[in-house]
């Protein structure tokens, strides 16, 4: 069922504790944590403990949940010292968008040149 947390799926597990990670910030529906391949000096995952597999259905069931993630994602970016200098929130949506674990998250990015088109 949607929301509900998924046996086989790594984010649900790290929500739960079961998994171990390098967790930044927790809230009842929220847990940020360090990304394990950073692609930035400053790269945060920002999950809700909620499963839904990408931002979309994320916003469409839970609506006060995916604002949390995104209230989460400004108060990582305030407490790693980038709020000021910039920071990029970046939702990968499909396989194709380069998201290779289906529970919606975002990735907090900063510290280096972020120019755009990213790539």
């Amino acid at each position: 069922m949607a929301g509900e947390p998924q046996g086989d799926c790594l984010f649900c597990k790290i929500a739960t504790g079961d998994v171990p990670a390098t967790v930044v910030r927790s809230t009842d529906t929220t847990v940020a944590f360090r990304d394990i391949n950073p692609q930035a000096p400053t790269h945060v995952l920002v999950i809700p403990r909620a499963h839904y597999p990408d931002a979309g259905s994320l916003a469409a069931a839970e609506p006060l949940i995916a604002a949390d993630v995104l209230r989460e994602a400004a108060a990582v970016a305030a407490e790693e010292g980038v709020e000021g200098s910039g920071y990029r929130i970046v939702f990968n949506t499909g396989a194709g968008a380069g998201q290779t674990v289906f529970h919606a998250h975002a990735h907090v990015l900063a510290g280096r040149g972020l120019n755009w088109p990213p790539g």
